[in-house]
């Protein structure tokens, strides 16, 4: 992997890549996850590292990733075609109880982002799909047909972090009627959305560098993959499937995934602050709850890399490890 220039559309480089890979093997022998295979950087990297009896399991449900993981040859290495919140499920299909580590690198991949024909970006008109899966669920046009204003509003604030979400969900909802009447035609394409909300936001936003539509496309893709849903599952399915020592990985790009990393970590490294919101009668210091999860590190890329790659800037690296206490069975 070089760090010396940008990438190429269409080519994938993975962030953080060396320290991810540093962090996450504890045991060369080990059994590992790459929840996120997307082009295999970080794959390669870990079977690199592996002993000639370590195992990596890779998760993908994007099937262009899977059909790339083709390429690697490799008996140690075995990859799924499923989304990472099915985790448990599909590693006990594969007789396998115990990983010392699962990595994460979420959002998107080059190859997404940079292909029309999948309706990621505003920078290129295409169907407006957006599915990381595009033979299963409702397309981001399929939605924007039927949700309701107060959805619409709801997902592009909440997901999009997007102060004119109001705007932008009555703009929406016009169209609708517009394309009902004749007068207009239905949103199908990336430019159609793109326009629209560039319409909605008019001049009204200050920063001139972001593209109008860049946060309500995120909202939209986050809420049409189920995005933070599907990483809440799949943390706490990963963390009760750690043994003792092993390390969970993951890396974020923007704040909504890093929030959700950042306090289920949290929340495990101390969780005698959560039993003390929750109970009204005071517990002595051998009654409180043990932690299950150590805090490790925070890392976020060098200058070099994100010169090297830009999609590194908004990049974060969260790791925790497993400690020896039983996990919860609440959420086994």
């Amino acid at each position: 992997m070089s760090r010396s220039r940008s990438p190429r559309v269409g080519e994938h480089q993975s962030v953080l890549a060396l320290p991810a890979v540093d962090y996450l093997l504890t045991d060369q022998d080990g059994t590992y996850v790459d929840a996120t295979f997307g082009r295999g950087g970080h794959s390669r990297l870990i079977l690199e590292r592996l002993g000639p009896n370590g195992k990596l399991v890779a998760f993908d449900r994007d099937p262009q990733a899977v059909d790339a993981a083709a390429s690697i040859a490799d008996p140690r290495f075995h990859v799924e075609h499923t989304p990472f919140s099915r985790l448990r499920v599909t590693l006990d299909a594969l007789s396998i109880t115990r990983v010392q580590g699962v990595l994460f690198d979420l959002g998107m991949s080059s190859p997404q982002i940079d292909d029309p024909s999948r309706g990621f970006s505003w920078r290129a008109d295409g169907p407006l799909d957006m599915r990381m899966d595009p033979s299963s669920g409702e397309t981001a046009a399929d939605w924007l047909a039927h949700a309701s204003f107060e959805e619409l509003a709801q997902v592009i604030r909440d997901y999009g972090e997007e102060r004119f979400a109001a705007s932008i969900a009555k703009a929406i909802v016009a169209r609708r009627t517009e394309a009902k009447a004749g007068t207009a035609g239905p949103l199908s394409t990336t430019a159609d959305l793109a326009g629209l909300v560039a319409n909605a936001v008019g001049r009204s936003r200050k920063d001139a560098s972001q593209h109008p539509a860049t946060r309500t496309f995120q909202a939209v893709r986050i809420h049409v993959n189920r995005e933070l849903e599907e990483l809440a599952l799949a943390l706490d399915q990963t963390a009760a499937m750690l043994s003792a020592g092993g390390r969970l990985v993951a890396i974020s790009f923007h704040s909504l995934e890093d929030r959700i990393v950042k306090r289920f970590i949290d929340a495990h490294h101390h969780p005698e602050r959560v039993s003390a919101a929750a109970r009204r009668v005071p517990l002595r210091a051998d009654q409180l709850p043990r932690p299950t999860l150590t805090a490790m590190a925070r890392v976020y890329p060098d200058e070099a890399e994100m010169a090297a790659n830009p999609r590194a800037r908004s990049a974060v690296m969260r790791v925790a490890e497993r400690t020896s206490e039983p996990w919860p069975e609440a959420n086994q």
